[in-house]
């Protein structure tokens, strides 16, 4: 017995001092923060005093250099939170705690194998799209099962339901949210996040979430989602591009009270450390198949649009969010030429098997805005507009029916980017009263 508790004594100092120790190798320059913004409902008591006085004690030099230390690394922070409970923990592959100054993924451990290791009770492993390992398509169902490598169960949340139920989350007495996002609306892991903490309010269960940072934060834009078309590729009135890290985003939700019956759920944010909205972040692993590095991380926003109409852009192939094409654009126009095939996260993508004519953007400019020229372009020079937009589709993503209107209509890319303009600065309101890092 003497044996064990010092066996588990010494992992458990071991790893919070390598946690500790742990940054990221992509550095960039702080701004001397001292205050933490304060939050409304149950969030506020979360919004730790410890990033206040990190903050003052680390960032004692304007515009001095820091590494990024991730939520999950902080780990002093959370693990004395699920001392002697029953877990459950929402990730996928993206749930990294990293070993060494070089945030990659073979240079880290994963969050579940970690928690293990320190006798951390988990009892359920929940996956969101793509499933806990990451490798299942866009909008493919993911059946429930068990992970081959630590035997724990998987309860998936994109499959028979989105929302865990209750009996999926009975014997749980907290819950571990870690997932990659990356700050676009359509993006699903958000849309999970609410439904887990729509769950956990009706059950009383407090979530801890792990903050990472937003690749896509340095701007707000796009159109701002309309009520009437909530689904599970936006369920909030916030613009395509919201500029908050997730954990940020639970609070808004929270806040506002845009859960059910405006109920509230118990949260506490593990803030990163040395990090603000201009950071540039470089991913260590995918974050699902198709985004698969930073170039198409930063397109995304704007290539998204093309989900919702019979463009291709990119699956199929390893430029995936990098490139647009169909047969049916004008090859002399649109030179560029690639046929998509089966591949990793795209068993039937869009013109599979056929030469698609279309662009490519591999080295377009660092985007801080999203660009509708290309989808204007699209449209404009494609041979069949009736059949160009798969219109409940394009509206969803869109998060209105006015861009598809406005784009048959002939607007340019500046008419439609004023009508955004209001509802923008509405939702920055908004946004303000939830940030944690300081802008």
């Amino acid at each position: 017995m003497q044996i064990l508790l010092f066996k588990n004594t010494f992992f458990l100092t071991l790893f919070v001092l390598i946690s500790c120790g742990n940054s990221q190798n992509t550095k960039h320059k702080t701004r001397n923060t001292s205050t933490t913004q304060e939050v409304s409902s149950t969030s506020k008591d979360a919004v730790y005093a410890f990033a206040k006085a990190d903050s003052a004690s680390t960032q004692t030099k304007d515009q001095q250099e820091l590494p990024i230390i991730v939520g999950a690394n902080r780990t002093a922070e959370y693990l004395p939170l699920l001392q002697n409970k029953k877990v459950g923990i929402i990730t996928n592959q993206s749930g990294l705690i990293f070993k060494t100054n070089i945030h990659s993924k073979d240079q880290s451990t994963h969050l579940v194998d970690s928690l293990l290791s320190l006798n951390v009770d988990i009892k359920r492993v929940y996956s969101p799209e793509h499933g806990f390992r990451g490798t299942a398509d866009a909008g493919e169902k993911v059946k429930d099962g068990k992970d081959l490598s630590t035997g724990l169960p998987i309860i998936s949340l994109h499959g028979k339901n989105k929302k865990p139920t209750k009996k999926q989350l009975e014997g749980i007495d907290i819950l571990l949210f870690d997932i990659q996002d990356v700050g676009v609306r359509f993006y699903t892991y958000i849309s999970t996040l609410t439904y887990v903490m729509e769950a956990a309010a009706e059950k009383g269960i407090p979530v801890i979430i792990l903050d990472r940072p937003n690749p896509n934060a340095h701007y707000i834009d796009g159109p701002t989602l309309e009520p009437e078309h909530s689904s599970f590729l936006g369920m909030h009135p916030i613009p395509l591009v919201y500029g908050m890290t997730i954990g940020e985003y639970a609070q808004m939700v929270n806040g506002e009270k845009w859960l059910t019956d405006g109920i509230q759920c118990e949260i506490t944010v593990i803030p990163l450390q040395n990090w603000d909205y201009d950071s540039q972040y470089s991913l260590p692993t995918r974050p699902s198949p198709n985004l698969p590095n930073d170039k198409s991380i930063n397109l995304y926003p704007s290539l998204g649009f093309f989900e919702g109409t019979h463009i291709n852009a990119g699956r199929g192939t390893e430029m995936q969010f990098q490139i647009f094409g169909s047969p049916l654009f004008p090859s002399e126009y649109f030179p560029f030429e690639y046929t998509p095939q089966s591949n990793f996260g795209a068993k039937n993508p869009k013109e599979k098997g056929n030469l698609c004519h279309g662009m490519d953007l591999r080295d377009q400019e660092y985007l801080a805005r999203v660009n509708l020229e290309w989808l204007v372009e699209a449209y404009t020079a494609h041979t069949d507009k009736e059949n160009f937009f798969k219109t409940a589709s394009f509206t969803l993503h869109a998060g209105t029916e006015k861009l598809q209107a406005q784009i048959i209509r002939g607007y340019t890319f500046r008419e439609i980017k004023k009508g955004w303009y209001a509802d923008i600065d509405n939702f920055k309101t908004i946004r303000e009263k939830y940030l944690i890092y300081q802008q």
